[in-house]
């Protein structure tokens, strides 16, 4: 995007707070994408629920904040805050940083809670509650636990409830424990709150709105972007035991497991690209990863593979994710689902899926 859209050409442009318009102004936009313009109009008021349909990268998180900031800015009166909930503390961090870039020049607090996060970071919302709250399932759980008596007055100034990635949620049993949140947060605070929900596009958008509003399905408003066109290519490998030489060799005998025959092509092909693998289990993840490392060592060039897992220390994960957004080096990330949801990581060239994947919401790219 280079300028923002003129108000004849954009109704929804018009309808923002004159500081959001003048970032966006700053952000260099040609235009406010479908999704975006849809939803300024249904968020504004505060009064229905929404979800957001659309592809990653397609700026379903502006379409909600825009309007949604918007609302706490323009009432001035009394503070406001916004729970944002997302299933993953990688997708959080992504989020703030994209958040508060925005915020910082409204003046509005945006504080990331969960495990890695100091408890000094966190007081922050404790003494002052506004703002907008990133916050997985289980720390806010925690919360309810830790904080249940005080909770009311916590949240008394929230305006709106928002769920990223709602569709990683719906059939499981951690969905089932956001819907338990939902309503608490609803019962302890004594009134509806708008549901937001952003999700990837469905093949049937009544199971989100029934997840997300489960009393009330049919007064869910549902705005599913335009889709952009792009072609996917995909390509399917089989691979058997050999004893065939590799550049890596592995230890014990000779029989070389398939997963070495793997590793050599992806070594091949995916070097001088930014990637993401996903080897369906926390352990692959680390033996794929330090192959492919050791592999860059023997050729002597830069290493270009990271691991990425929720058990993995903090350190690590962000080295990853900055690894893959920087953007002045190849970078692919061999992950489990802790990168497949939504996180802002840059152009992707390819996603490798190693075996049948554990569920039919892995994210691919264009290779």
């Amino acid at each position: 995007m280079s300028l923002p859209p003129s108000s004849s050409e954009s109704v929804g442009f018009e309808l923002l707070e004159p500081r959001i318009q003048r970032w966006i102004w700053t952000e260099g936009w040609t235009s406010l994408r479908d999704a975006q313009e849809r939803a300024i109009p249904a968020l504004l008021g505060a009064d229905q629920d929404v979800i957001i349909a659309a592809a990653t990268a397609a700026g379903k998180t502006e379409a909600a904040f825009l309007p949604i900031l918007t609302n706490l800015l323009q009432d001035t009166e009394k503070p406001g805050a916004v729970l944002y909930i997302s299933p993953l503390k990688a997708l959080i961090n992504d989020q703030w940083d994209r958040l508060a870039r925005l915020c910082d020049e409204l003046e509005l607090p945006v504080i990331a809670w969960h495990g890695d996060i100091s408890a000094s970071r966190k007081h922050r919302f404790l003494k002052s509650p506004e703002g907008i709250l990133l916050i997985t399932p289980e720390s806010l759980e925690a919360l309810f636990v830790n904080k249940g008596t005080s909770l009311a007055g916590l949240f008394a100034n929230l305006r709106y409830l928002v769920v990223d990635e709602l569709h990683a949620f719906i059939g499981s049993e951690r969905g089932k424990q956001l819907q338990s949140l939902m309503h608490r947060v609803e019962t302890i605070i004594d009134r509806p709150l708008p549901r937001v929900g952003l999700s990837a596009t469905l093949g049937d958008m009544t199971l989100a709105a029934a997840f997300l509003r489960p009393n009330a399905p049919h007064h869910v408003s549902v705005i599913e972007s335009k889709g952009s066109g792009q072609i996917l290519k995909v390509q399917i490998r089989g691979y058997v035991e050999s004893k065939k030489a590799l550049p890596v060799q592995p230890e014990g005998d000779d029989v070389f497991s398939p997963d070495h025959a793997i590793a050599e092509h992806l070594f091949q092909v995916l070097r001088g690209s930014n990637n993401l693998i996903f080897p369906n289990s926390r352990t692959q993840v680390e033996w794929f990863a330090d192959n492919l490392r050791r592999r860059c060592e023997q050729d002597g060039v830069p290493n270009e593979f990271w691991p990425h897992h929720g058990s993995l220390a903090k350190d690590i994960r962000e080295e990853t994710e900055k690894a893959l957004k920087a953007g002045d080096r190849p970078a692919t990330a061999v992950c489990t689902t802790t990168l497949e949801l939504g996180v802002d990581i840059g152009s992707i060239k390819t996603v490798v899926q190693i075996g049948a994947p554990p569920s039919v919401a892995i994210n691919l790219a264009n290779k």
